[in-house]
């Protein structure tokens, strides 16, 4: 199986293992909160009907198509603010945006935007490897395809924090440490990750919130020519539809927020909940595996498997298992992250499966490439800017779950309890957002979304790293807010084998008909 696209069609690499910085939808902030931003417009505070005059040059802007160099699809660049307070004022940046347009038959609808999620996912990439010409026919037909890399990321103002050679040694710094010289390196791998990215990207730094994002997706939505945004996100891209339906109540069109996260809920809660979903996603992925020939961590209950498996990283924490890369040996970090990596979506399970029985006869190769993909590390060593913009983004989002390794001490059995096999090592991935060199602009509330039309929430009952109870809660908040359920396994659920959910939003989308109240699949 091709990991690197099982973890980009599944809505980005999305979760908080090991030293995931912020972890793509968790870990350092927790998922990323709407509030004041850095333009002084929180998403509390819906955006006025008229546009201000100072935006309006923002708005009428026509986007310059051209070829993009991939068949089918084309790209333009959009100017937005630098700061919103401050437009007009010559610092502007560039958004990357790509489309494909409608195929046909039909008549065209307009533009639906897709956000794989992250935060830090290439849209653009997501776009043209995977939505572009895998969602579903009926829609592609009848919509363009549109997304954009948001700011801070990939091609739109990208932030960057350190080289691939200091990626390599940062994913290596033992996630849980066993003694006070342990925790002081791992608290001096986090100080120099937020120190580089303050070096590299003090300007871009400030202006990355959520917030921010749905605000040059208004923009971006004029641009389009669209009078209403018709929207898909996934994970952490709900968050950004949730905040985009907030400010811009009036502009929302047909939204699906799949794989929903809670934006009530505060940084340290969020983190724990998530440890307690791949803790889910484990027992699932434990229960089949005692069933197969091939199960590496022999039979038995899922308690049973799971204490094998901690195992296995005890071993490989006190002795890295060669992966045929000298440099990068497969340690206690990097194996947590391949597994959790593999805990996305059950078609990886086999994969996971040989990559561990490799792992656990002194291969770590299998494990270690589950890792980079999660990271976007390529085979020249070079990462992709997903781990530094994620960092960027919930850190500013929200304030840190943690401030310091006395405070982690404090909430480790609670995280130990939500997850005996990740919950050390997710707690420690929490703190890293108490030494972000930008002070938080957001916080923990309820996104209400008042006079917006229909909004479609999907939650999955078994997703890893955004929690059936977050889907619950979402559409709970939202003053339109509809869920659908999807009892199955993985992270997300359109587009990923359920003709019932697949049939639901594709409805929506095409006939601005929400499935009914509390549907399941």
């Amino acid at each position: 199986m091709d990991t690197s696209r099982l973890l980009r069609t599944t809505g980005t690499v999305i979760a908080a293992a090991g030293l995931l910085l912020s972890g793509c939808t968790s870990g350092g902030s927790g998922v990323p909160r709407a509030a004041a931003s850095s333009s002084g417009s929180g998403a509390g505070h819906a955006t006025p009907g008229v546009i201000p005059e100072a935006l309006r040059p923002y708005y009428d802007q026509k986007l310059n198509w051209r070829d993009c160099g991939v068949p089918g699809f084309q790209c333009a660049t959009m100017k937005v603010p630098l700061d919103y307070a401050k437009p007009g004022s010559g610092q502007d940046i560039d958004i990357a945006v790509s489309r494909r347009q409608a195929s046909g038959p039909g008549k065209r609808l307009g533009s639906l935007v897709v956000n794989p999620g992250g935060p830090g996912g290439s849209g653009i990439g997501y776009l043209q490897a995977y939505a572009g010409i895998g969602y579903p026919t009926a829609v592609r037909a009848r919509y363009d395809m549109v997304s954009f890399d948001p700011r801070g990321v990939d091609r739109s103002s990208p932030v960057e924090c350190l080289t691939g050679q200091e990626m390599d040694a940062f994913t290596q710094v033992d996630q849980t440490p066993d003694d006070p010289a342990e925790r002081a390196k791992l608290v001096e791998a986090f100080k120099r990750f937020a120190a580089g990215c303050e070096e590299h990207s003090s300007k871009i730094l400030p202006h990355v919130s959520t917030v921010d994002a749905a605000r040059d997706m208004d923009i971006l939505r004029s641009a389009l020519g669209d009078k209403k945004l018709t929207y898909v996100g996934a994970s952490y891209g709900t968050f950004l539809g949730a905040t985009y339906a907030e400010l811009f109540p009036g502009r929302a069109g047909r939204l699906v927020l799949d794989g929903a996260m809670d934006p009530s809920r505060p940084a340290l809660e969020l983190n724990r909940d998530q440890t307690a979903g791949f803790e889910t996603a484990f027992t699932s992925f434990a229960k089949d595996c005692a069933k197969q020939p091939d199960c590496p961590l022999g039979k038995g209950s899922p308690q049973e498997v799971a204490q094998r498996l901690k195992e296995f990283f005890r071993k490989a924490d006190a002795q890295p298992v060669p992966s045929g890369d000298p440099a990068r040996p497969l340690g206690e970090s990097l194996a947590t992250t391949g597994v959790i990596a593999a805990l996305y979506d059950e078609s990886a399970w086999p994969q996971l499966r040989e990559a561990l029985t490799g792992a656990m006869n002194g291969d770590g190769s299998g494990l270690l490439g589950l890792a980079d993909s999660y990271y976007e590390r390529d085979a020249d060593g070079k990462y992709a800017n997903l781990m530094f913009a994620n960092a960027a983004v919930n850190c500013i989002d929200q304030p840190a779950a943690f401030n310091g390794p006395a405070a982690v001490d404090k909430a480790l059995p609670s995280f130990e309890k939500a997850s005996p096999v990740f919950g050390a090592g997710l707690a420690w991935a929490s703190l890293n957002c108490g030494y972000w060199p930008v002070k938080a602009t957001g916080e923990a509330r309820a996104l209400a979304a008042k006079g917006a039309p229909p909004i479609v929430v999907v939650g999955t009952l078994r997703d890893p790293a955004t929690p059936y109870k977050w889907a619950q809660a979402l559409a709970d908040q939202l003053e339109s807010g509809t869920l659908l359920t999807y009892d199955g396994d993985g992270h997300t659920a359109y587009g990923r084998g359920s003709d019932c959910v697949d049939t639901a939003i594709n409805r929506y989308l095409l006939e601005g008909k929400p499935p009914a109240a509390g549907k399941k699949c």
